[in-house]
């Protein structure tokens, strides 16, 4: 008898239970409109965040726990593409192998241990492809002077020592061109160009225009271009020449000392006019006196003339041999 009541007693507790549970299951949800849900809900629930989203918003569910709730975002978080309709646009998670994708047959980055070709994420890369650790990606199998390239024909950066030109790697840069240590390419060649020489400057001397007679003329021209490291270097930028200038004062300067040629040639013109002077006198003596008196006086000035120059007059001989008195 008390097995029976024991019995009857849990049959009818489990009866309840299971009402409550059923009834707590579909217990309802209280919901509103945006009023008041998160920033982008077009529709929400106390329990479970976001039910719908505003036009151009995704719905995407984020877990904590057991628990998801519905949150709207202006695009998907990696990992996850966005699917449009017109009702609502989903977060839909991408294939496992991807980490990021477009759609879900177009992967974008691939997880580790994967290769990304042509949207795929592979294991093992295609012939003629090679894997890229560092990018995940199954790329060119480059020439050796070649450290990154698009495929064999085109490099995208050259290995140390040599310089990338139009997709080639070169040791020693072609001709016109020459090789930038900052860039790492061949890079053309820039020459030096002038310009036009200028006019010749006045001649001077040492910084002087005037009180001389030869001196140096000056011109110049600009550079236009500089040269490239390896380019044709400039000519010359200025020139010089001797010039010969007709001989004129300095404004503002005295009378020179004469030089020594000056004093004998005014000496030389002193002594001439004196000699003619004397010249002039012996004429006039001449005519006072009369031909004898002219002859002695001759003989006197020869005599006089003889003296100093130092010659002393010999005295007359006779015919017999004697010394004259």
């Amino acid at each position: 008898m008390q097995l029976q009541l024991i019995s009857i007693v849990l049959i009818l507790h489990c009866m309840e239970y299971t009402n409550c549970q059923h009834a707590s299951r579909h217990r309802p949800h209280k919901q509103s409109m945006s009023s008041g849900c998160q920033s982008g809900c077009l529709t929400c629930s106390e329990y479970n965040g976001c039910l719908s989203c505003k036009p151009r918003l995704f719905i995407f569910l984020e877990r904590n726990g057991m628990k998801q709730t519905g949150v709207c975002l202006p695009s998907c978080p990696s990992g996850y593409y966005g699917t449009r309709s017109p009702d609502r646009n989903d977060c839909t998670k991408c294939r496992p192998e991807c980490d990021s994708c477009f759609t879900g047959n177009f992967c974008t980055r691939c997880r580790p241990g994967f290769y990304l070709h042509q949207g795929k994420c592979l294991q093992t890369c295609p012939e003629g492809r090679v894997p890229s650790a560092a990018q995940r990606e199954c790329v060119a199998e480059c020439p050796a002077d070649c450290d990154s390239c698009v495929n064999s024909d085109t490099c995208t950066r050259c290995a140390a020592g040599f310089f990338r030109l139009q997709g080639k790697c070169y040791h020693t840069c072609p001709e016109d061109y020459e090789p930038s240590d900052l860039l790492l390419e061949c890079i053309p060649q820039v020459h030096c160009e002038v310009d036009e020489w200028s006019e010749w400057s006045p001649c001077s001397r040492p910084g002087k225009t005037c009180g001389f007679k030869r001196g140096e003329e000056t011109r110049t021209r600009k550079v236009i271009r500089t040269p490239s490291l390896h380019g044709n270097p400039c000519p010359p930028t200025n020139e010089k020449r001797d010039c010969v200038v007709r001989k004129k004062k300095c404004p503002g300067k005295g009378n020179r000392r004469p030089d020594k040629r000056n004093r004998n040639n005014r000496r030389d013109k002193e002594n001439q006019e004196s000699r003619q002077e004397r010249k002039r006198e012996r004429e006039k003596e001449r005519k006072v006196t009369g031909g004898g008196e002219w002859e002695d006086s001759e003989s006197r000035n020869k005599t006089e003339r003889r003296r100093r120059r130092g010659h002393t007059p010999r005295s007359p001989i006779s015919m017999d041999g004697g010394v004259g008195q």
